[in-house]
């Protein structure tokens, strides 16, 4: 049974065939309109199949809900109802219902995920005939595991290896406290993102606006609670470090490799790297990294626990000495790369998007940050335990280990996580780039690639000019982080529910663990002074510092950046 509510107080009932997982719009006519068996005058002239196949149907009640009327046109959506609801609208047949119960009662609410409808419908497509497809497990991924692995891969990256870096400006215990410290505050701006996407996507689909075919992004999700001003801030910082991000796995490509094949200076390896990293304009979303995001995350997991136990076998070096912290600069050089580091959910809204349901992902980034500390903490620690400050003159942790096949191995694996990583920066970029041009909505992978081209020449170039891998590291997570990932998501979950009919009418209420928004504005509050004073102040100022005296001492275009032989041409400078 189901019920038609129309837009008077009359309610009708009309015996239909039900099953559960599917939504309906439907289209009724006036005149000239054929006649439905079931509705009379009504006519059904679409569906749209978002989960299970029509045999596999479990008796669940539907329920019509109209959303407007126009002079030729009435629009209603289908809303099914589980089997414990379903009693209880039978035993209230006859009564009128309210629309408040009514969506109380929906197992598919107003505001479910076109992503989820569209993703299940994919998957339902590539294994349709209930066998295995090796396109749905590789390609089609939006579960929550998916956006997990997302997360920890995208988060560890590259800074895996400056981190031993970081720990010889900081100190052994500064280095794991701030760890800590700056995880758990990216984890909180992380959940205040998820929520601010949640608001306005529930918003908006109250207002009958439909994504298909379109991601949503950040700078979107601030225009459209907060306004225009808002929105070019947002896409001013988001844009701005998501391209150095990507000039950063460049550059760590160059590095990484150089370890394993000096025979070709850094900067032509950048040139090599940079044409393979182009190959990302072929993936066209997050959804599609399910098997890249699992690899590249076991990769990471790989060198982490390589840098950790080489450490140990490796043993202390020679009169090795632990003098950090010793200069200011430095100190907060190596905290706002430990900032960085834990400030990589500048794509958190582009992977909630590509989730099937995105209201699942409050906590994930939490649990991935969880998991990214077994990583960082024991291969950190122990780099900076074996070669102390050494470290200060080395960047990257390869350069001071010695030649194996397990040291080979780790950087080959690095290698293609930063491919993996590269195109989790570049995406969004992409992504911006087809919007402003016109091209985010077709659906051909060849003409998008085509159109994204132009997105990845001024990231190569820039990759070339300022080949300095840790001072990029403390300058971009200084003033592009600082702003990007903690204080605008601070201050815009502030002022979207400052009114009190906000907070009350909010899609997502305040977390378990933290019932009160005055709580929460305390944290917010904390998070905006914290970041701005230490992180951009402090932290800017030593960044820029050190990013300056990399620039006078090895010059821009540097060829071959902290060689250990350089080619005779550089010696020339010499």
């Amino acid at each position: 049974m189901f019920h038609l509510q129309q837009s008077g107080d009359k309610s009708e009932e009309f015996q239909f065939l039900s099953f559960s997982q599917f939504l309906i719009n439907v289209h009724t006519t006036g005149a000239g309109a054929a006649a439905h068996p079931c509705a009379g005058r009504k006519k059904i002239t679409r569906i749209h199949q978002i989960g299970r196949r029509k045999d596999q149907i479990d008796g669940s009640a539907v329920f019509f809900h109209p959303t407007e009327t126009s002079h030729r046109t009435k629009k209603a959506h289908l809303y099914i109802l589980s089997r414990d609801n379903r009693k209880q609208s039978n035993k209230g047949r006859g009564r009128k219902m309210s629309p408040q119960k009514q969506a109380e009662e929906a197992i598919v609410p107003s505001n479910m995920s076109e992503t989820e409808h569209d993703g299940r419908e994919e998957k339902g497509e590539a294994t349709h005939g209930g066998g295995f497809s090796a396109k749905a497990f590789l390609w089609h991924g939006g579960s929550v595991w998916d956006a997990w692995f997302s997360c920890a891969s995208n988060q560890v990256a590259q800074v895996l290896l400056t981190l031993p870096y970081s720990f010889s400006q900081l100190g052994m215990l500064s280095g794991i406290l701030l760890q800590v410290f700056y995880g758990l505050l990216g984890s909180w701006t992380a959940y205040l993102i998820s929520v601010l996407y949640i608001e306005y996507r529930t918003r908006k689909e109250k207002q009958n606006v439909s994504f298909k075919n379109h991601v949503i992004q950040w700078f979107e999700v601030l225009d459209g609670l907060l306004g225009p001003y808002w929105k070019a801030v947002g896409l001013a910082f988001n844009c701005t470090f998501l391209l150095f991000g990507s000039v950063i796995q460049l550059i760590a490509c160059a590095s990484n490799i150089y370890y394993i094949n000096d025979r070709l200076d850094k900067r032509t390896w950048t040139y090599i790297f940079g044409a393979c990293c182009a190959t990302t304009v072929f993936i066209p979303s997050f959804h599609n990294y399910r098997i890249w995001s699992f690899l590249g995350l076991g990769m990471t997991t790989y060198t982490a626990w390589y840098l950790a136990i080489a450490a140990f076998v490796h043993g202390q070096v020679e009169g090795v000495t632990h003098s950090g912290p010793t200069k200011l600069v430095l100190y907060f050089t190596g905290a706002t790369n430990i900032l960085y580091t834990f400030g990589g959910h500048a794509v958190t809204v582009e992977i909630m998007h590509a989730m099937w349901k995105p209201q699942k992902f409050k906590y994930i980034y939490l649990m991935a940050t969880l998991y990214v500390f077994t990583l960082t903490l024991p291969s950190a620690s122990a780099m900076y335990w074996a070669f102390g400050d050494q470290l200060l003159d080395h960047a990257n942790a390869f350069s001071l280990l010695p030649k194996t096949r397990w040291r080979d191995t780790a950087v080959i694996l690095m290698l293609i996580h930063q491919f993996i990583t590269f195109g989790f920066a570049c995406t969004p970029l992409y992504f911006v780039w087809e919007k402003v041009i016109g091209m985010h909505d077709t659906k051909s992978i060849c003409v998008r690639a085509f159109c994204r081209l132009p997105v990845v020449i001024p990231i190569w170039f820039l990759a070339i000019i300022f080949p300095f891998f840790g001072p990029i590291n403390s300058a971009v997570g200084a003033l592009l982080v600082s702003f990007t990932v903690y204080i605008i998501p601070a201050l815009a979950h502030m002022l979207t529910y400052r009114k009190a009919s906000a907070r009350q009418n909010a899609a997502e209420k305040p977390p378990f663990f933290l019932p009160s928004w005055t709580a929460m504005y305390v944290i917010n509050i904390f998070v905006v002074g914290w970041v701005f004073v230490v992180g951009f102040g402090f932290g800017g100022w030593a960044s820029m510092t050190n990013f300056i005296r990399q620039v006078d001492t090895f010059g821009l275009f540097a060829k071959c950046y902290q060689c250990k032989h350089p080619p005779p041409v550089a010696a020339a400078h010499h």
